[in-house]
């Protein structure tokens, strides 16, 4: 729709121009022209005039009542020199934009962030400043209505999977667009999605149809380690371009179909191992029952002898002092002082009364050991296998490393059906509650967010250094940056890190797992991980630091901030840039040496990243520039 505005309003016009009703999809927009000047409305004025452009917004009842509107702009008038266009944005009195200019042959969007409620109606705004000489125009406006939807959206780690297959294999999914499972109706096309009655639970996708696809080229596909579960389709058999299907240690079960026996006459190379429920002969089912009765025999003995083996580990085990647990890679360590009882967690928590927070595999409780100690209990659900895998890799690592950045682990909690990592308590949050505002407060001042990304850094810096093997975080975000009660950073949430090799081949090559929008988009492309990706990671956290935006922008675009923060450096705006509610309280060459920081943290190449070590090195350069501003005040006195 667009809106054309007279180039010159005689003071005799009426006050108001009823133009038209439009229609979109579920909205219809009412647009009025209304005419005013400091003293209100009326047919009649004196100069100057101030103009005034109400848009009214009708919303069905039957929808949601929230609404998102999309401003276009573009001043194709050349404006004199002693002319100014300038206008305020409303949506419902609420201030989208303050004195906006638009700009001249060049369009423009204006938006609201956040979907804005609408009862039965909203009104949109276009108020003219009083230094403007010029009236405001619209070029053209975009309502939509915000669709509820009953379920939360698809399960991340399923969403990250999707997207491999798809690049692995070359698909070209026309429907493979916006989230793969909500709204049901609207499902990527070949997926097969598990609903729950609980619309905070979000969908699972539980099988995926890929025949027929035109699948080529692919020759050795590897889908090891991916907890895949039931038969193995049919379809990998019928393209004749691969010849290595490796699909160990997976949970896949049934008669292998017969369809692969055959490949594998021809030069197929199927490896299988790790698959108990799966049966290699499709003759497995007939021999099975052909054993019944010796299989039957044979238990009654084996339990004879197993019965008589744990009443001597029972025996054993009350004799000693020291309570032993395997680890995943079978070492044992003692767990004297770490394991603890389900029982005892549910003490800790007062039977999990205080909740703290939720994550991807678990809610996070408070509690207190001892009745002194505050501690943080995250609680998991075994049922997820990879979240079970998660908790095992974080136990291990966070047994055998220690340091002042990273979150101590407490204790844990490993018993069927319960499953529960115990942290130390980190009284101000996370850095991403103090960033967005969630905390409340004063914001954290330029010196305490440079504090917090140095001690980050130093955290993942021990990590790939320090550590023996070196390990990679993998999920470096603001939400696990935990900050104590002297807003010291903890780096938290271990779930995802792997062991690197260090040396001639300092990568390894793993399936993809992260956050979106802190993914490193090499590592998401090659599978191929090192510690520079943590380092692309660590420089969306420090963008974020410094421009308290959004990853990934919640709007129709989804622009990415590191695109976003690149753009206005390209046009030299570095106040535009920084978080606002800094009031330009900061050294300017401090900020933007830390912009440069981080857009080399977040190089598309890996090779050309620095190290965690080198990005200390500047960032404890930045503080010592921003110091010097503040008279080089004490260290206890630069946080929030």
């Amino acid at each position: 729709m667009t809106i054309k505005l007279l180039a010159t309003i005689n003071s005799s016009l009426i006050s108001s121009y009823l133009l038209q009703t439009y229609h979109f999809y579920v909205l219809s927009l009412s647009v009025a022209i209304f005419i005013a000047n400091n003293y209100g409305y009326g047919n009649v004025f004196t100069s100057p005039l101030l103009f005034l452009i109400i848009l009214v917004v009708t919303s069905p009842k039957e929808k949601s009542g929230k609404i998102n509107v999309y401003f276009h702009f573009a001043d194709i008038q050349v404006l004199k020199a002693n002319d100014t266009r300038e206008f305020d944005i409303l949506l419902d009195g609420t201030v989208i934009r303050k004195a906006y200019t638009p700009k001249v042959l060049q369009s423009e969007t204006i938006y609201n962030i956040s979907p804005q409620k609408c009862i039965n109606s909203c009104d949109l705004d276009l108020v003219q400043t009083q230094r403007s000489t010029l009236p405001p125009l619209i070029n053209a406006i975009e309502t939509f209505d915000v669709l509820e939807f009953p379920y939360a959206e698809t399960n991340q780690n399923d969403v990250t999977a999707m997207k491999n297959i798809e690049a692995i294999y070359g698909l070209n999914m026309i429907s493979w667009q916006g989230d793969p499972c909500v709204p049901e109706v609207l499902k990527w096309e070949g997926l097969k999605c598990s609903y729950t009655n609980n619309a905070s639970i979000s969908p699972r996708i539980i099988s995926l149809d890929l025949s027929s696809r035109g699948l080529k080229g692919l020759q050795k596909p590897d889908l090891s380690n991916n907890s895949l579960t039931g038969g193995v389709p049919e379809f990998l058999a019928n393209m004749k371009s691969l010849s290595i299907i490796n699909l160990n240690w997976n949970d896949l079960m049934d008669p292998l179909p017969k369809v692969f026996h055959d490949r594998e006459k021809n030069g197929l190379k199927l490896t299988i191992n790790g698959n108990p429920k799966l049966c290699a002969d499709a003759s497995c089912k007939k021999n099975n029952q052909k054993y019944v009765l010796p299989v039957i025999t044979s238990t009654a003995s084996v339990l004879v002898i197993i019965a008589v083996l744990i009443l001597i580990l029972v025996f054993k085990k009350k004799k000693s002092t020291q309570v032993q647990h395997e680890l995943p890679n079978g070492r044992s360590i003692n767990r004297q002082t770490k394991r603890f009882t389900y029982s005892e967690v549910v003490a800790f928590t007062d039977n999990f009364e205080r909740v703290l927070g939720e994550g991807g595999f678990g809610i996070v409780h408070h509690g207190s050991l001892n009745g002194t100690q505050p501690i943080a209990v995250k609680l998991l659900s075994q049922s997820s296998v990879q979240g079970y895998k998660e908790f095992k890799a974080e136990v291990e690592l966070l047994l055998r490393v220690h340091h002042v950045n990273l979150v101590s682990l407490v204790g844990y909690c490993d018993e069927e059906g319960h499953l529960a990592l115990i942290y130390e308590y980190a009284p101000n949050g996370d850095l991403k509650q103090h960033l967005s505002g969630e905390r409340g407060g004063s914001p954290l001042k330029w010196s305490s967010r440079l504090k917090i990304a140095i001690e980050t850094a130093q955290g993942l810096e021990y990590l790939h250094t320090g550590c023996k093997p070196p390990m990679v975080h993998r999920d470096v975000k603001t939400t696990n940056i935990l900050l104590d009660e002297h807003f010291h950073a903890k780096l938290a949430d271990f779930g995802l890190s792997r062991s690197f090799p260090i040396g001639g081949e300092a990568h390894v090559s793993t399936a993809v797992a992260g956050t979106p929008g802190y993914l490193d988009p090499e590592y998401y492309r090659t599978n191929r991980l090192n510690e520079k990706s943590d380092v692309y990671s660590f420089g969306i956290v420090l963008l974020e630091t410094i421009t308290s935006r959004p990853v990934i922008q919640q709007t129709r675009e989804r622009s990415h901030i590191a695109a976003w923060v690149g753009y206005m450096l390209t046009k030299g705006d570095i106040e535009n840039v920084v978080d606002p509610r800094l009031n330009r309280e900061y050294e300017p060459t401090s900020v933007w040496k830390a912009l440069e920081i981080a857009i080399s943290c977040v190089n598309p190449s890996s090779e050309k990243r620095p190290n965690m070590s080198q990005v200390i090195n500047e960032l404890k350069e930045c503080l010592t520039l921003e110091n010097s501003r503040q008279g080089g005040r004490p260290e206890h006195e630069l946080y929030h």
